[in-house]
Formats: structure tokens, C-alpha cells, sequence
């Protein structure tokens, strides 16, 4: 029975024919397979794959997108492709979890934040270490601040993940006495 099976998947997914004599739904058999087992081990490994990824997180997506497009294509034996596959996804979560457990390891394997805007004023040899133009810096502000100048901005930072985020400065709030009408106590307004 169990070499009826592997018989039927073999002839389903063309496991043992060359490369070049892969038909058309051998290929889209594989694909499905291929797609189904990738989701799983994206799905059990980390979320992050879809979210603000470090570069830590990108190179594994592209590592396991060429590692599973191997099997699709048959230009590597399927077994072996997914097993590679699997493992490349269980280093990663490895290495995450231990990042998170040492603090040491984390700066090392997924970077560190660099402080970009201190009190308004940028810091020119950080943006250079850090590859950030004036415009990049700029394009940033406008987009996630609102704001055009950094006069405003007492921290900017550009993350781990490439984005650069904004930390805006505490506003002192101006006091205003106004005197309502003689003979009325002053009134004392606060304004922001």
C-alpha cells in the first residue's frame, strides 16, 4: 500500500524525472506544495517576515525564497529543498529567540538604532555612518512627523528596521494673563 502511495505522489509531483521532463501540472502540483509547506514554516518561524523586518529577517526571506523555488522547479530534489528549507527557518527562529534572551546578540544579529536628531539639530557624522542624506531625513519628517523643519523634533532615530522614527519635543506651554475687567480677578490661561 505504502509503495502504491509513493508511487501516486511520485507520478503526481514527477519526484524522479529530470528537470527538463517536468510537465506543466507536475510544476503547479509542486508549486501548491511548495507554497503550502513555505506558509507553514513563515507561519511557525516569525511573523516578522511581514512586518517592519530588519535586515536579519530579509535576508531569510529571500534565502528561503530561492532555497523553495529549487523544488518548484525540480532543478533540486524535493525532500531535501524542504528540509533546507525548514532548517534556514529554524535558525532563524534560534537566533531571534536567542537575540532576545542576550542582550549582547540582538545588536549583533538584527543591528542597533542610530540617534540621527538630538534637540533639533541633526548629527551629520551618524547620518553619514548611517548612509542617511539630508533628503532621506527630510522625506522621513514630511511623512511621519507632518512637519518640514526639526526645530520641533527633540529625538530621531533610524531603526533597526531602516525606518526612521520621530521623537517630537516636549512644547512649553505659554502663559497668558488677561484681565477680564477691572475690579475681576486675573485670569490665567495656558495655552499649547
Amino acid at each position: 500500500m505504502a509503495a502504491f502511495a509513493w508511487v501516486q505522489i511520485d507520478s503526481a509531483l514527477g519526484l524522479t524525472r529530470e528537470v527538463q521532463d517536468l510537465g506543466a501540472l507536475e510544476t503547479a502540483l509542486r508549486t501548491v506544495l511548495v507554497y503550502a509547506f513555505a506558509l507553514a514554516a513563515v507561519r511557525f518561524g516569525s511573523k516578522r517576515f511581514l512586518s517592519q523586518a530588519s535586515a536579519f529577517d530579509v535576508i531569510v526571506a529571500i534565502m528561503l525564497g530561492s532555497i523553495m523555488s529549487r523544488a518548484i522547479t525540480g532543478s533540486e530534489p524535493m525532500l531535501p529543498t524542504l528540509v533546507s528549507g525548514a532548517v534556514l527557518v529554524a535558525l532563524h527562529w534560534l537566533l531571534a529567540a536567542l537575540a532576545y534572551r542576550l542582550d549582547w546578540l540582538g545588536p549583533l544579529v538584527k543591528g542597533r538604532p542610530r540617534l540621527l536628531v538630538q534637540d533639533g539639530r541633526a548629527d551629520r557624522d551618524e547620518m553619514r555612518k548611517a548612509g542617511v542624506s539630508e533628503q532621506d531625513l527630510k522625506q522621513a519628517l514630511r511623512l511621519q512627523a507632518r512637519r518640514t523643519d526639526l526645530s520641533g523634533i527633540r529625538l530621531a532615530y533610524l531603526e533597526r528596521s531602516g525606518a526612521i522614527s520621530f521623537i517630537p519635543a516636549e512644547r512649553t506651554p505659554s502663559v497668558v494673563d488677561v484681565d477680564v475687567r477691572e475690579g475681576v480677578e486675573r485670569v490665567r490661561l495656558e495655552v499649547r
